[in-house]
């Protein structure tokens, strides 16, 4: 990798990503339109002569296939995250996620770029019967718009590697947690919390069970994959990875580690059932094998990942001015 795109550069994960391909030298193009993502995220880039950020929308073709000009691989990761409200906006899905990464894809080819990566979401196998869930997975029934506009997309992507012979990986995460982290339960746990110290509503009955993956390790996984090229030496051009810890918690444990870490004690409010709205998977636990066959695995617990994300909210209270929509 010499110069790299990078589509939400501004967003979490993106910025994260960024800032560890300037660590390692590699020039950066950073493409998003900033209707989430925080150009504060990008100060420390800014100040990097090998980095170049653009503002634009994946849904311009013609802008986003001149801005990749020049570039040799792709990071996919702008996306619409709203699992929670995407009934109240279904468009937005096909939109944002799985139209704008026909867009990427189509401006890749026109730039010859022969390397792509995608951030997916462990949301894609829907409540799969199989646990913990490995990529090779029945194909499963879609129970949210946001993993349904995934899958259409990851399809995308497998069809343009084989079309076009293109290098493709593609990773389903678990929710990421840590540094930058302004979408989730612990984001809303905390506003709730700094709102009203003695009352927390927590949806659904608490006993949902979910995997988190800390940021930092997040990006060392893909870094990894992508340094190794596994999609050169399989039959097929594209390789998909589940990310993700081999533990998972319920819900229950993230409030109780949250106001813990707060030494709070609020009274706690269950809206019922073990889903929290239309489309939460009640247990979400991936198989990473493949990941960790690879030579990878997570440095920091669950745990160590809540209590990452935490304090750095309490460091940074100007996000929930800006996220004021979450």
């Amino acid at each position: 990798m010499k110069h790299v795109f990078v589509t939400g550069a501004a967003g979490f994960i993106g910025s994260s990503l960024v800032d560890r391909l300037l660590q390692e030298g590699i020039k950066v193009t950073g493409w998003d339109n900033l209707s989430t993502g925080q150009i504060r995220f990008l100060e420390s880039a800014k100040k990097n002569k090998l980095f170049h950020f653009i503002q634009g929308d994946n849904l311009d073709l013609p802008n986003l296939t001149q801005a990749m000009h020049g570039c040799d691989t792709v990071f996919h990761l702008a996306a619409n995250a709203d699992v929670r409200f995407g009934t109240q906006h279904p468009r937005k899905d096909l939109e944002q996620n799985t139209i704008a990464t026909f867009n990427v894809l189509e401006s890749a080819r026109q730039n010859n770029i022969k390397r792509f990566a995608f951030s997916s979401t462990g949301s894609v196998y829907g409540e799969s019967p199989v646990i913990p869930t490995p990529e090779d997975a029945p194909f499963p029934l879609q129970t949210s718009l946001y993993g349904a506009s995934k899958i259409a997309g990851e399809g995308l992507i497998s069809a343009y590697g084989e079309g076009f012979g293109m290098e493709c990986y593609i990773f389903r995460f678990v929710s990421i947690l840590g540094e930058r982290y302004t979408h989730g339960h612990i984001f809303d746990f905390y506003k709730q919390l700094c709102d009203n110290p003695a009352k927390l509503k927590i949806l659904g009955d608490g006993s949902q069970r979910k995997s988190y993956l800390y940021i930092q390790d997040c990006i060392d996984a893909i870094l990894h994959v992508i340094k190794l090229g596994t999609a050169n030496t399989r039959l097929h051009h594209t390789q998909i990875y589940n990310l993700g810890t081999p533990e998972f918690v319920e819900v229950n444990f993230s409030v109780n580690t949250i106001i813990q870490s707060l030494n709070l004690k609020p009274a706690l409010e269950y809206t019922g059932g073990n889903r929290g709205w239309i489309g939460d998977n009640p247990f979400i636990f991936l198989d990473t094998k493949k990941i960790s066959a690879a030579g990878w695995k997570p440095k920091l617990t669950i745990k160590e990942g809540i209590v990452k994300t935490l304090r750095w909210l309490e460091a940074n209270p100007w996000v929930y001015e800006v996220r004021k929509d979450s």
